[in-house]
C-alpha cells in the first residue's frame, strides 16, 4: 500500500472562518468609506434621522391619545381607575352612598311600580263586585215588590192583613 502525500496546512478551521470574516468585515468598511466619500450615506443618515423622527413624533401622539383617553373621568369610571387615582380616596363614602341610594331608588321604583299594578287590579274588581250587587239589588226590589209579596202568599194560602193599630216610629 502507498502512502500518497497531501499538502499539510497548519491553520485550523476556526483560524480559516476568522480570517474570512475579517476579510468580509475589511470589504463591508471599504464599500461604506466609498458611500461616505460619494455622499450617499449622508442621504441615508437624512433618511434614517427623518424616519426615526417621524416613528418618535407617532408614538407621542399615540401616547397623548392614550393619556388623554386614560385621563377621561368617563373611561376612569368605567375601567375602574377612578378608584386608584390621588385624591379620591376621600370621595369612596359619597360613590358608595350614591350607588347605594341608585339601587335603594331603582328597588322603590319597582314596588311602586308592582304596588300600582295590584292596586288597578284590585280596583277593577270592585267596580266588578259593586256592578254585581247594584243587579242583585235591582233583582231582589223587582222580586219583592208588594204585589209579588202578595201573590206570593196567596199561592201559599197564607191570608194578608193590615195591622189594625198602625206602627210606631222609634226615634234615636
Amino acid at each position: 500500500m502507498r502512502y500518497e502525500d497531501t499538502e499539510f496546512d497548519p491553520t485550523t478551521d476556526a483560524e480559516r472562518e476568522a480570517a474570512a470574516r475579517e476579510a468580509e468585515l475589511a470589504r463591508k468598511i471599504r464599500r461604506e468609506v466609498l458611500r461616505v466619500q460619494s455622499g450617499a450615506a449622508d442621504d441615508d443618515l437624512r433618511a434614517d434621522r427623518a424616519a426615526d423622527e417621524e416613528q418618535r413624533a407617532e408614538r407621542e401622539r399615540a401616547a397623548r391619545l392614550e393619556h388623554r383617553r386614560r385621563s377621561s373621568l368617563l373611561w376612569q369610571l368605567f375601567s375602574g381607575n377612578i378608584l386608584v387615582r390621588e385624591g379620591f380616596s376621600d370621595y369612596y363614602r359619597y360613590l358608595l352612598y350614591m350607588a347605594v341610594t341608585f339601587f335603594v331608588s331603582i328597588f322603590v321604583m319597582f314596588t311602586a311600580l308592582h304596588l300600582d299594578l295590584k292596586y288597578t287590579r284590585l280596583e277593577r274588581e270592585v267596580q266588578l263586585l259593586r256592578e254585581r250587587s247594584v243587579r242583585l239589588q235591582e233583582q231582589s226590589f223587582r222580586s219583592t215588590t208588594h204585589s209579588a209579596v202578595v201573590r206570593a202568599l196567596a199561592e201559599r194560602g197564607i191570608p194578608l192583613y193590615d195591622p189594625a193599630a198602625p206602627g210606631e216610629i222609634i226615634e234615636d
